[in-house]
């Protein structure tokens, strides 16, 4: 469904990473309803007096086993509380592997209840469309995917070179360090973005030992004559790589020392991640490494 102010201003932009009340209070809700409905009996059943199979969730081993996987969690939800964005992320991704679409069987006249049956797969695409819908309507930069998992959204155009990049440049060292830049960077966690930024610019500096050149600063040039001749473009590149250089040297990125400069806002992380990754998805492109 869309609503008319999506039709009027476009739909809003996914950049939010704290979850706030209304996005919870979105989530608890659709729980709640799960459990009443029966969508998460199928693993933590309500087992019909007569023993004729189950007719609900069990609400209370669900809260155990979510309190077990989940610590920060207290059950029943409380949506006037909104816990960390990363216990509310495992929450739903604990959801989505015990969610299940519930089919009514035989009506038990004593009880006043239907036993059920549950198909699994169209439960968890429902689930993932309704988590995913909360997730778009809130702004929030998440997407829970068909695996289960939720990757964290990056910029659009950015996202869809991140998760379509295969990444093969034929140096084993260099193809982890992207790759597990790439994972970290997609990754809900703040922790791990940061760690991603520094995977990026090891990857930067491994890069330059590839070619034959006597030092980092011939092996640039050669890399970047690969992108182009254009005087003034090569220029540019020139600039850029060279500060991109200093910023990795300058910020807490690849250096631990007390006089590199923290970066204190994750959105200026972000901006440097977003700018290195592009100069190196050109360099690799002139290269054929990546499609």
């Amino acid at each position: 469904m869309e609503y008319f102010s999506d039709r009027e201003r476009g739909a809003s932009p996914r950049i939010q990473g704290e979850i706030g009340l209304q996005a919870w209070g979105g989530v608890v809700a659709y729980i709640e309803s799960l459990v009443a409905t029966g969508g998460l009996a199928v693993d933590y059943p309500e087992i019909c007096p007569d023993g004729r199979g189950p007719f609900g969730t069990d609400s209370r081993s669900l809260g155990l086993a979510v309190g077990a996987e989940i610590p920060e969690l207290n059950w029943p939800l409380r949506a006037d509380e909104p816990p960390h964005a990363l216990a509310i992320l495992d929450l739903i991704e604990f959801c989505h592997a015990h969610v299940a679409q519930p089919e009514q069987l035989s009506y038990h006249d004593y009880f006043g209840h239907y036993h059920l049956t549950f198909r699994r797969e169209p439960g968890q695409q429902a689930f993932r469309e309704q988590t995913n819908r909360i997730f778009a309507r809130n702004g929030l930069a998440y997407e829970l995917r068909e695996d289960g998992r939720i990757v964290r959204m990056a910029a659009p155009t950015l996202h869809e070179a991140l998760v379509s990049l295969v990444i093969d440049t034929g140096d084993a060292t260099l193809n982890g360090l992207l790759t597990s830049a790439r994972a970290r960077f997609l990754s809900p966690d703040h922790l791990s973005r940061e760690e991603a930024v520094e995977k990026l610019w090891d990857a930067w500096e491994r890069l330059k030992t590839l070619e034959p050149a006597k030092d980092k600063k011939a092996a640039t040039a050669l890399l970047l004559d690969k992108v182009s001749t254009e005087p003034r473009f090569r220029e540019l590149l020139e600039s850029d790589a060279r500060s991109l250089t200093d910023a990795g040297n300058q910020f807490l990125i690849r250096h631990k020392e007390t006089s590199q400069t923290p970066l204190l806002d994750p959105a200026h992380g972000e901006y440097l991640f977003h700018r290195l990754f592009a100069l190196i998805w050109l360099i690799l492109r002139s290269r054929h490494q990546i499609r």
